[in-house]
């Protein structure tokens, strides 16, 4: 995938003629909402359809102008995307596409050979999954499980790929690029040691890649069945979370019926006072496993634009790593007293 053939063949201006008169090989862009959702894209993302591949040119445009050499897919489904995620902003939606090719381009051990075969354990394993039916609101429930992890089967980042697969799943759907999701994490069982893994820098990674650096709305992001350590967790955590995402957290101890505002009983499985059945990970995995081909690309080895580097489009590097060092010599105290 050459971005730099795309937007050499990308010309057109936003008030220019139809892409196909130039672009004919580009997917035809054919919106999948219903009018409810059109019109909640409207109210809440300020998408005019009217106006939607205007909007989608002009960002491309900005790509091709400003980041030639980004390397990165110019359809219009692919950029409806980062609009999308940033209410047609065009400004934050580039920063947005830039952060997530860099993103991919500066964590290899994340993002090399990304692809669900690859991280089949993970998915076998229970850590992560998908609840089959979504929420009143329309959005999935993503369902996390750090108890199902042994740390000496595989190392930490391989749940953070299998978490990003299954987020690059669900946002192929514009459905859940308007409604967005909601997540669920069951911390029943984990230990001391297990959450010594997550220190300050791979918090700041990870944080930095779900609020910068991928087009998802996260809705909201339910706790269930934390123990004190989590205290010690969420100290770590939390300063690297923007106001309006920290404030979407919601910890609920062992009370269901907390959770049970959140998301209600008739979506929710019998291990968290559930009407559904028993918590079934075999469907998403199958639908997962069945998605390789979407996975393909690597984008690990996408070249920077050369007039900028990752400290300019995403904060990482030695002076951070070494910062984030020194908050994890001062956080462990913490972790050691909630536990």
């Amino acid at each position: 995938m050459s971005g730099e053939s795309d937007c050499t063949r990308t010309s057109p201006s936003a008030g220019s003629p139809s892409d196909s008169e130039f672009l004919p090989d580009r997917p035809k862009y054919v919106c999948s909402l219903s009018p409810d959702l059109v019109t909640k894209a409207r109210e809440e993302l300020q998408e005019k359809p009217e106006w939607r591949l205007r909007d989608v040119q002009a960002l491309r445009d900005m790509v091709c102008k400003d980041y030639p050499s980004l390397g990165t897919c110019l359809d219009d489904a692919f950029l409806l995307r980062f609009l999308r995620a940033r209410k047609f902003d065009y400004d934050r939606a580039l920063q947005l596409l830039v952060n997530y090719h860099t993103c991919r381009r500066t964590w290899p051990e994340v993002f090399s050979n990304l692809k669900p075969s690859a991280i089949k354990p993970v998915l076998e394993s229970g850590f992560v999954t998908v609840l089959p039916h979504r929420d009143p609101q329309g959005r999935h429930v993503v369902c996390i499980r750090p108890d199902r992890w042994t740390p000496s089967n595989y190392p930490l980042t391989e749940n953070i790929r299998a978490i990003y697969l299954t987020l690059e799943k669900l946002i192929q759907s514009e459905e859940t690029q308007v409604n967005g999701i909601v997540i669920l994490a069951d911390y029943k069982g984990v230990s001391l040691s297990k959450a010594s893994h997550f220190g300050p820098f791979v918090a700041k990674k990870v944080i930095g890649v779900l609020q910068d650096g991928f087009p998802i709305r996260i809705k909201a992001v339910n706790i269930i069945n934390e123990p004190r350590i989590f205290k010690g967790i969420f100290a770590i955590i939390k300063p690297f979370l923007k106001e309006k995402i920290a404030n979407r957290f919601f910890l609920h101890g062992c009370d269901l019926n907390s959770l049970h505002q959140n998301i209600p009983p008739v979506i929710l499985p019998e291990e968290y006072g559930g009407t559904a059945g028993k918590l079934d990970i075999s469907a998403w995995n199958e639908l997962l496993l069945a998605s390789e081909e979407d996975f393909l690309h690597d984008f690990s080895e996408l070249v920077l634009p050369c007039d900028s580097s990752p400290h300019d489009l995403l904060v990482s590097g030695d002076a951070d790593e070494k910062q984030c060092d020194d908050s994890l010599r001062g956080m462990k105290p913490q972790l050691y007293y909630c536990y």
